[in-house]
């Protein structure tokens, strides 16, 4: 049938766009586990588990990495279990770690090289296989396999490969059947792409045909030719290379857009990263961890510093101190970002504090901690878990803090701020209002009564005393997910984005 100029000029030109399959932005996290309390979960060493994985898909851009976790529940250790990543047969494996190494002799030939062992919460029951340079066909479902001894639990996930190929680009081929044929063609596309043809009203073409190809790396290629009758060739041409001029000029202007857009989300994220409830992972690539040693000239006569001055206790013979026995350590800060990390054993059995403090405080006697007296310490008292403000602020925890309890304590000298985290999740505990600081702070732990053991952990270098130099480092630019975001439980305005992954608990002022 032929087409009147008229209408031509309605439909001409058209214009060809790949629709390329998408996920959620909630497909791109990691699963976690379930939080656990002391009703609900097994002692550690119960013979029973369940192996938990994501219930989304893993979304992974090609040639990027991929993380496959799984998690015991409850939160038992896995590091002298059997466990195994594996494709549709047991055989088929990914990645095998057994006898606390890995174990490649099973390992299928495409994997190896480029997989690894995200092992650093084994002992908390959590284990995540990185699979690096993602290839089109890692695209599909696994299993991950824990087993110890004759008790083996199993759980799926499936991993969504991504790759945006070339855009399309259309040509014309001549005149064929009284019309003239248009080609779109696009390469490098994973997984295969859907081919559309509308007209300048936005209808579709349903008449056109499409043929794909998949080349030795599984990327796929598509040609789409769509034949269009016509009367007058050469005002279609016209009309068709003015379309061209006004597309090109259309991109051009949306990637203008664009630009704009990402530097004003990048300008609104560098004015209040700080203030941001991050996870601790994020925050640690801006802070330095800073060398704690304990000095045991600081120490209260009561307290039990251990040999490597990086653990304290109370003596045997204070079951209740009656006093305040506090230790601070031998590093003094005057400047940078910088954070260390303290394990508290049996910290539900007894009271204590850890934080930082003023060289100048007075720790003589029964006193009460405060950023007002030059403390900004959190810990554990009769109440619960408490900041120490100037009325105690009640903490809460994603994940139950006991029996054994591992904080981050985040200093940032020049903003004034220090933070706490809880590093088995990752989860922000607590921040203190901004405070203008002077002089020398001291990191500082405190053990008021019960069979309690802090301990520091960092990485100490050189001579004893000799404090390693802090500088700010500059900050990298923000890798934005599409509609991801994070909330500021500190005042950071103008940000977009969901809440906070811990939700604070709400103040709740006590008597100290």
């Amino acid at each position: 049938m032929l087409l009147s100029l008229e209408t031509l000029l309605k439909f001409w030109p058209f214009r060809a766009t790949l629709r390329r399959w998408r996920t959620s932005p909630a497909a791109l996290g990691s699963a976690t586990s379930p939080p656990c309390s002391s009703s609900s979960c097994c002692p550690l060493g119960s013979p029973q588990f369940r192996v938990i994985g994501p219930l989304d898909p893993i979304v992974a851009v090609l040639g990027g990495e991929a993380v496959l976790p799984c998690s015991l529940f409850p939160a038992v250790s896995a590091e002298d279990m059997e466990l195994r990543w594996y494709r549709s047969k047991f055989s088929e494996a990914v990645f095998v770690y057994q006898n606390r190494q890995e174990q490649k002799e099973e390992q299928m030939a495409p994997y190896a090289g480029r997989t690894s062992l995200v092992g650093d919460l084994l002992n908390q029951g959590y284990a995540a296989v990185r699979i690096q340079r993602v290839q089109a066909s890692d695209n599909g479902l696994y299993t991950c396999f824990f087993r110890k001894g004759g008790l083996y639990k199993k759980a799926g996930l499936e991993l969504k490969v991504a790759g945006v190929g070339s855009a399309p680009q259309v040509r014309i081929t001549g005149p064929e059947e009284d019309g003239v044929r248009m080609v779109c063609m696009a390469s490098g596309w994973f997984p295969k792409p859907q081919v559309q043809w509308r007209d300048l009203s936005g209808e579709k073409f349903l008449a056109f045909s499409e043929a794909h190809t998949q080349d030795a790396e599984g990327l796929f290629s598509v040609e789409a030719a769509l034949v269009v009758q016509e009367m007058r060739e050469k005002e279609t041409l016209c009309q068709t290379r003015e379309q061209d001029r006004q597309t090109k000029e259309e991109v051009l202007k949306d990637a203008a857009i664009l630009q704009e857009e990402l530097k004003r989300r990048k300008s609104a994220y560098l004015a209040a990263w700080r203030k941001a409830q991050l996870y601790a992972d994020w925050r640690k690539e801006e802070f330095q961890e800073w060398p704690v040693t304990l000095d045991p000239a600081s120490a209260h006569s009561n307290l039990v510093i251990s040999h490597e001055k990086t653990s304290v206790t109370l003596k045997n013979s204070c079951v209740t101190s009656g006093d305040t026995c506090s230790v601070l350590g031998f590093e003094g800060i005057t400047s940078g970002r910088c954070y260390w990390e303290v394990e508290i054993r049996d910290g539900d059995q007894g009271e204590w504090m850890l934080g930082v403090c003023r060289e100048d405080v007075n720790r003589k006697g029964w006193y009460v901690e405060s950023p007002e007296k030059g403390f900004w310490v959190v810990g554990r008292f009769e109440r619960g878990y408490c900041a120490c403000t100037a009325k105690q602020t009640v903490l809460s925890f994603m994940q139950a803090p006991h029996p054994r309890l591992r904080m981050g304590v985040f200093l940032d000298y020049q903003e004034g701020d220090v933070s706490f985290y809880n590093m088995a999740d990752g989860s922000h505990i607590f921040s203190f209002p901004q405070a203008s600081f002077s002089g020398t702070l001291f990191p500082y732990l405190m053990i008021i009564s019960g069979d309690v053991s802090l301990t520091v952990f960092s990485k100490v270098g050189g001579s004893e005393g000799l404090p390693v130099a802090l500088s700010n480092p500059p900050l990298e630019e923000p890798v934005s997910l599409p509609g991801a975001g994070f909330s500021s439980g500190s005042g950071a305005e103008g940000l977009p984005g969901a809440e906070s992954p811990l939700l604070p608990c709400n103040p709740e002022a006590v008597s100290p």
